[in-house]
């Protein structure tokens, strides 16, 4: 397919007379086309369709709406090489894990459509009239939840596939009958040109008003704040920096008719190594979690950028584990120059903090935008004095805390702020301290690991990827799985309604049909 650089408003392709071009991080060379710059007038454009057409989507039945997502799947999969190879131009990623993001992609529409079939995302309860009930009688009850309006969704620099154009946002946003604008992120705006390609084949191959999709580039803080402030969005979804995703939460919140903003924003996602595992297995900790904080360079929000340790010899058995493997690993491209730049004065600042040592560095590089993975160390005493230390550093870096007993380790989790993952090397001898822990990770991440690492997030049911504030403005959500249907819908219930107003799904002799629960009673449906 050609990349035109042109915007894609509901049918329309519009080329402006401001421009941008992406760049690639390996060589810093322009890449062609040059992409245009959306602006007022296009956002105006771009939510007015998406409002005529929320009615019309969010009225559809669940098939339908299945059927446009994976004829979105396939579509991407029909761009075969092409998407791959202008990924890796756009980001310096391997065409091996680009490959991988898009099974990913794929698999969550198909994921969510599925979700769909099912019906119980509907979240339907009926509580039938008590018409003889003393003292007093009971009205007929029926909910179901529906599509909160237009959504906007910001693109991610760091999964140009699986958290941008056709990402999980966009994804539960459209399972839910919401029309999405994407904001696409300007450092891979050719990537996400042809997946809005296949986002629009699949519109009109559906007949679907052409409201429910959008994609505007443009590199410009004002294209964020004129989507999230116009009066037709209704939630906002977000992967990013702390400053990006706060800037779009106030913005939201200043509005006369304030909005949600779903954000992920900044985690560290501590690791606790316990006494008996570092004595067991020292070396083989050691191991996989360098694998795990160099996988992408460092380049995911689950990255584990914090680790805590009880002072031991198998500590420091670790430690020159970590540290001789960790020096012969070769720095890789990061996704932007400006990443890339803000990694390298987070690890300065780290390094200038009372206290903080260097463990290891990776191997120096001649190429452009390379990081090199970085591990410091830190007493527990100068951490809990510095909270500068417990600050995100986005890339292949980690400070390692010493810890002087199990209530000094406990206190620096009790301060640290929400994450997305806390995770346990344990062996069964920890299990007992592990248990003390537990109540205090529960309060501070939305996923809790054991003998594992956070890097690699399951797209399933039951997963989780949320968490406290600032890991995302709203823990009570998930972006990941198919409970993220529910930042994008709301319940209404319907009071003495008759069953000819009602809507299908809660008509009396449709409701057995699918999940629900009836007076209190959960019934699976036929």
């Amino acid at each position: 397919m050609t990349i035109s650089g042109k915007l894609f408003i509901g049918a329309q392709r519009i080329a402006k007379t401001e421009t941008f071009y992406a760049k690639s991080p390996a060589t810093n060379e322009t890449l062609q086309p040059a992409f245009s710059t959306a602006d007022i007038s296009d956002v105006e454009l771009a939510t007015t369709l998406a409002n005529a057409a929320f009615n019309t989507y969010r009225n559809l039945d669940s098939e339908t709406r299945a059927k446009f997502l994976e004829r979105i799947a396939d579509n991407i999969m029909a761009l075969g090489d092409e998407l791959l190879e202008r990924a890796h131009a756009e980001t310096g990623l391997p065409l091996v894990r680009l490959t991988g993001e898009r099974g990913r992609t794929v698999n969550q529409l198909k994921l969510f459509a599925d979700e769909l079939r099912k019906q119980g995302w509907q979240g339907v309860r009926i509580d039938p009239a008590l018409p003889d009930r003393k003292p007093l009688p009971r009205s007929d009850l029926r909910m179901r939840k529906i599509a909160i309006g237009p959504v906007v969704v910001f693109g991610a620099s760091n999964f140009p596939l699986a958290f941008s154009v056709a990402g999980g946002d966009t994804a539960s946003a459209l399972a839910a009958g919401c029309p999405v604008i994407v904001k696409g992120h300007p450092s891979h705006p050719g990537t996400g040109e042809l997946v809005a390609q296949a986002i629009a084949a699949a519109v009109q191959a559906c007949n679907l008003p052409e409201g429910v999709f959008s994609l505007l580039n443009g590199n410009s803080h004002q294209l964020g704040s004129s989507l999230v402030t116009h009066p037709l969005v209704k939630a906002v979804g977000f992967t990013g920096s702390r400053n990006g995703g706060m800037a779009l939460f106030n913005a939201a919140n200043s509005r006369p008719n304030p909005i949600p903003v779903y954000a992920e924003m900044s985690s560290i996602n501590p690791v606790v190594l316990m006494p008996h595992a570092l004595a067991m297995r020292a070396e083989k900790i050691a191991g996989d979690f360098v694998n795990s904080l160099t996988m992408g360079v460092g380049q995911f929000c689950t990255n584990p950028g914090f680790l805590l340790a009880i002072e031991s010899p198998a500590l420091d058995q670790f430690m020159n584990a970590a540290r001789k493997t960790i020096e012969v690993i070769t720095p890789a491209v990061m996704l932007t120059e400006g990443i890339y730049q803000a990694y390298e004065k987070g690890i300065t600042q780290l390094q200038s903090q009372p206290g903080v040592k260097v463990v290891a560095r990776g191997l120096e590089s001649s190429g452009v935008n390379c990081g090199r993975a970085a591990l410091l160390s830190v007493s527990a005493d100068q951490l809990l004095k510095n909270s500068a230390l417990t600050h995100e550093v986005f890339g292949a870096s980690s400070i390692l805390v010493h810890c002087k007993d199990e209530a000094q380790l406990l206190n620096v989790l009790q301060k640290l702020e929400g994450q997305l993952t806390a995770t346990l090397q344990l062996n069964a001898e920890d299990h007992a301290m592990a248990a003390r822990l537990l109540p205090t990770l529960e309060l501070k991440a939305g996923r809790i690991i054991v003998n594992g690492w956070p890097t690699g997030v399951e797209v399933s049911h039951a997963m989780v990827h949320g968490g406290p504030f600032p890991a995302t403005s709203d823990g009570r959500s998930t972006s990941v799985g198919t409970l993220a249907i529910d930042r994008f819908l709301r319940p209404v219930c319907y009071q003495d309604i008759p069953d000819a107003l009602l809507p299908t799904i809660l008509k009396t002799n449709e409701v057995v049909s699918i999940p629900h629960r009836w007076d209190g009673e959960y019934r699976t449906g036929k």
